[in-house]
C-alpha cells in the first residue's frame, strides 16, 4: 500500500499536469481563433478562383497549356501535410493512416512515388518506416505564410509540367468544426471534371489577352493557392484538435486528483484507527 507521503506527492504531480494541459488548452484556443477565420476567409477565393480556372480549361484544349495534360499514372507525387509538435491527439495518425493506405494503392497498382511531408511529425513517421522523402518542409503549420506555400504548390507543379509526375495527390486535414476534422485525399494535378461537361453546351469565349497568357498567370496561381488553402486548414484542425485533446486531458486530471483525494483521505483514516488501536491497547496493557 502507497504511503502517505507518496500519494501526497502523485496529487501534486497531477496537479501540475493539470495546469500545463489546461494553459496548453488555452493557448490552443486562442491561436485556433485566428487560424479559422483565415481558413474560412480563403475558401470563398479558392472556390471561385478554382471555378474560373476550370470554366477556362474546359474551352480549351489540353495540349494549350503543360498543367492541363493528362497522362496515364506512372508516377506520381504525394503531398501529406501534418504537424510540427505532437500532443494533437488523433490530428496526425488519421492523416498518416491515410497517406499510407494510398501509397500502399499507387504502389500495388505499379506506380513510382514521390513522397513530399510538411510537418516534422509526418517527416518522423516515415523515417521511422524507411520511406524515402524527396521534399521536407518544417515550421510551416502556424505561419499562415503565402509565401511558403507559393514555393511547395510552385514545385509540385515545375514537377508535372516537366513531366516528371503524372499526377499530384494531395492529403490533409480539413477544418469542419471544433469537434469534427476530415481527412481530405485531393487530386491536385491534373485539373478534376474540366472536361465533365458537354462542349456544344459551353459558351464561347473571345480572349484577350490570349488564352495562353491567362493560363500561364492563373494555372500557377491556382495551385499555389490550393496549397496555401490547405495548409490554412491543417493548421486549424491541427489547434481544433490539440484543444480537444488538452480539454479532455484536464478533465482526466481532475477526475484522478479526485480519485486519488479520496484514496489519500481513506488511507489517512486507516493510520489513525490503526494510532488509536495501539494507544488503546497500550493503555490496557498498563492497566493490567
Amino acid at each position: 500500500m502507497a504511503t502517505l507521503r507518496a500519494i501526497r506527492r502523485r496529487i501534486a504531480s497531477v496537479k501540475k499536469t493539470r495546469q500545463i494541459t489546461r494553459a496548453m488548452q488555452m493557448v490552443a484556443a486562442a491561436k485556433l481563433r485566428r487560424a479559422q477565420e483565415g481558413a474560412l476567409k480563403a475558401r470563398p477565393y479558392g472556390q471561385k478562383l478554382s471555378e474560373m480556372v476550370k470554366s477556362l480549361a474546359a474551352r480549351t484544349k489540353p495540349e494549350s497549356h503543360s498543367l492541363l495534360s493528362k497522362r496515364e499514372e506512372k508516377k506520381i507525387s504525394v503531398a501529406v501535410i501534418t504537424s510540427d509538435r505532437g500532443l494533437c491527439g488523433a490530428f496526425n495518425l488519421s492523416i498518416l493512416t491515410r497517406a499510407t493506405k494510398l501509397l500502399k494503392e499507387k504502389r500495388a497498382a505499379g506506380c513510382q512515388v514521390d513522397l513530399s511531408v510538411i510537418g516534422r511529425k509526418g517527416i518522423e513517421f516515415f523515417h521511422r518506416r524507411g520511406e524515402e522523402i524527396k521534399r521536407e518542409y518544417r515550421n510551416v503549420l502556424g505561419s499562415t505564410d503565402y509565401a511558403a506555400a507559393a514555393v511547395i504548390g510552385s514545385e509540385m507543379a515545375k514537377d508535372f509540367s516537366e513531366g516528371t509526375i503524372d499526377t499530384v495527390y494531395l492529403v490533409y486535414n480539413q477544418f469542419k468544426s471544433v469537434l469534427q476534422q476530415q481527412v481530405v485525399e485531393k487530386r491536385l494535378l491534373p485539373l478534376e471534371d474540366v472536361y465533365s461537361e458537354d462542349p456544344s453546351s459551353l459558351v464561347e469565349y473571345i480572349f484577350e489577352p490570349k488564352e495562353q497568357e491567362i493560363l500561364d498567370l492563373l494555372l500557377p496561381r491556382y495551385i499555389e493557392y490550393e496549397t496555401f488553402v490547405a495548409i490554412l486548414e491543417s493548421t486549424a484542425s491541427e489547434f481544433a484538435a490539440r484543444m480537444t485533446a488538452m480539454d479532455l486531458a484536464t478533465r482526466n486530471a481532475k477526475e484522478m486528483i479526485e480519485k486519488l483525494t479520496l484514496f489519500f483521505n481513506r488511507a489517512r483514516q486507516n493510520a489513525i484507527t490503526r494510532e488509536l488501536m495501539d494507544i488503546v491497547g497500550g493503555a490496557e496493557a498498563l492497566q493490567k
